[in-house]
C-alpha cells in the first residue's frame, strides 16, 4: 500500500499511508448480502419441476453475478486500490483499479489544510479533507479519510517544516 520505497527521492520517507475509511464497504456489503438473499430465495422458490427451470437458475446466476461485479466487487476493488500517502515531501493520492491515475501534491505548495466532519463521521472517525495549494487545482477535498485529526495534525506539521525548509525535524 502507497508508495513503492524506488518512487521516493532521496531523503523521502513515508509518514503515513492508507486507504479511504471503511465505511465506503458499507453499501457494497449490503449489496452483497441482498443479492446472495435474492438467489437463495429465487433457488428456493423456483419448482424444481419447472419445465425451464434450467434456464430460470442460469438467469438468476447471471443477473446475480453482474450484479455482484456492479455493486460489491468493483466498489471494493476501488476502496482496495485508492491509496493515500503522506511522506516528508507531498501528499500522494492513487486511484484506479484498471487505468491507474496519480496525484502528488509537494508540501512546500500547500497553502493550508482544514477538515470536515459530519456526526456520522466523527463518530466513526473519518472525514472530509480539504488540501488548498499554489496549484492550478486549487482546493482539493478528499473524502472519507480514516483518523483525520491525526492526518491533519501530521499534514500541517509537514507543511510547516516545509515552509520553514525544516525536513525531518532537522
Amino acid at each position: 500500500m502507497g508508495l513503492p520505497d524506488h518512487h521516493l527521492t532521496e531523503g523521502e520517507r513515508v509518514v503515513l499511508s492508507f486507504h479511504p475509511h471503511w465505511k465506503r464497504l458499507i453499501m457494497p456489503f449490503l449489496a452483497l448480502i441482498v443479492v446472495v438473499a435474492a438467489v437463495g430465495a429465487a433457488f428456493f422458490l423456483l419448482p424444481g419441476d419447472y419445465e425451464y427451470a434450467g434456464y430460470a437458475w442460469i438467469a438468476v446466476g447471471v443477473v446475480a453475478f453482474v450484479a455482484l461485479v456492479l455493486w460489491s466487487i468493483i466498489p471494493f476493488l476501488r476502496w482496495r486500490t485508492t491509496s493515500y500517502t503522506l511522506t516528508s515531501h507531498r501528499f500522494a493520492i492513487s486511484v484506479g483499479v484498471l487505468n491507474k491515475s496519480e496525484d502528488d501534491i509537494p508540501l512546500a505548495k500547500v497553502n493550508s489544510v482544514s477538515s470536515d466532519q459530519k456526526f456520522i463521521e466523527r463518530l466513526l472517525g473519518c472525514g472530509t479533507l480539504r488540501v488548498e495549494s499554489a496549484s492550478e487545482k486549487g482546493e482539493i477535498d478528499y473524502r472519507d479519510i480514516p483518523k483525520i485529526q491525526l492526518v491533519r495534525q501530521e499534514l500541517f506539521r509537514l507543511v510547516e517544516d516545509a515552509s520553514d525548509g525544516n525536513i525531518d525535524g532537522r
